[in-house]
């Protein structure tokens, strides 16, 4: 608890290289450069799709490739403890979640779990700080909106160097839906958050889980999708 404090007022506080670049460049703003804020807001938000795409993973839009500052942010913020980042990166990713379901509408947004270990490799729950931003940002818009956490994650063996079916079938076994979850609102859209998509494996098995108990997921919205993907 106190490293992740540490780390939310180092990165506030000290000047720092630009996590977008990795240069030492004035005018940070939340530690990332005016260039890399501007290639930030420049990405669009569109449809990716895993090819193949696992059953049951509902339809995915991604704010852009992961690749270039979004990767470095990215990495700088789950790997580095750049907590500062969690607001910018919540904002685009609200951005992404208005592309993905269009319409003003009651929101729950679930975001994928980490497990214990990888919580705190990470310096804390990275994700359930990027919802909260990303829910900020969309109930300021006029969105009804919350955060729900509906799943946990259970210890899972590294998943690196499995292939699709491997991936999907270990997924399948990491999470559970807690006991308290839900009900979901009536009329509310369910979106399911994630930093990056790749196999789809771990939004497709999470969507899975919440269908069997009546809170499908509309949509899946995540700031990157790497590179192998089918984007429309």
């Amino acid at each position: 608890m106190l490293r992740g404090l540490w780390a939310d007022l180092a990165d506030l506080a000290l000047p720092t290289e630009c996590a977008g670049c990795r240069q030492r460049r004035p005018g940070l703003r939340h530690g990332v450069c005016p260039d890399c804020v501007t290639a930030l807001q420049a990405l669009r938000p569109g449809e990716v799709r895993p090819v193949p795409a696992p059953v049951g993973l509902p339809p995915c839009h991604a704010l852009g490739s992961y690749g270039g500052p979004l990767r470095e942010t990215l990495l700088a913020y789950k790997e580095h403890g750049r907590h500062g980042l969690a607001r910018p990166l919540g904002v685009l990713l609200a951005e992404v979640v208005a592309e993905a379901v269009g319409s003003a509408r009651p929101l729950v947004l679930v975001p994928v779990p980490d497990t214990p270990a990888a919580a705190r490799a990470r310096f804390g729950d990275h994700l359930g700080r990027l919802a909260r931003h990303c829910a900020r940002r969309l109930a300021a818009a006029g969105w009804p909106v919350r955060v729900d956490r509906l799943v946990r994650a259970l210890p899972r063996p590294d998943s690196v160097t499995l292939d699709s079916a491997g991936r999907a079938a270990t997924a399948l076994a990491a999470f559970r839906v807690r006991p308290d979850a839900g009900p979901v609102p009536p009329g509310a859209t369910v979106v399911l958050l994630d930093d990056i998509v790749t196999t789809g494996s771990t939004l497709a098995a999470i969507s899975q889980l919440l269908a069997v108990q009546g809170m499908s997921p509309s949509v899946a919205a995540v700031l990157a999708a790497t590179e192998k993907r089918h984007q429309r």
